[in-house]
């Protein structure tokens, strides 16, 4: 597990620092080219396509480890929209939480036990 946790963190800096410099240089607003690319039919939109399902299945698990709660939806929007910085953070925060068990870590404490 520690493996995954030095990943995860690695993953995070990588991510924030990467965004950091993108914002500064290209301004805050994505969709404009994110959705520009996909309406274009080329390969940076097949990109964004394929990365979207990730997103949409990120979002999905999240909301289903959480029993689909409130909780659960409001980090389900979360992990949609802040892609692999958010999951990299929570995935740190619950793998601490689960013990080292990975069954804990991917279904939650009550579907694990």
């Amino acid at each position: 597990m520690r493996a995954f946790q030095i990943v995860w963190v690695a993953l995070f800096i990588t991510i924030a620092a990467y965004t950091a410099v993108v914002v500064v240089n290209h301004g805050p607003n994505l969709f404009p080219r994110f959705f520009g690319d996909i309406l274009a039919m080329s390969w940076a939109g097949q990109f964004n396509v394929d990365f979207m399902s990730f997103l949409v299945l990120s979002a999905l698990w999240l909301a289903w480890r959480h029993h689909f709660s409130p909780t659960g939806l409001v980090l389900a929007v979360l992990g949609f929209f802040g892609g692999g910085l958010f999951l990299c953070a929570y995935l740190l925060v619950v793998s601490l939480d689960a013990g080292g068990d990975p069954k804990v870590l991917l279904l939650g404490r009550q579907r694990a036990a």
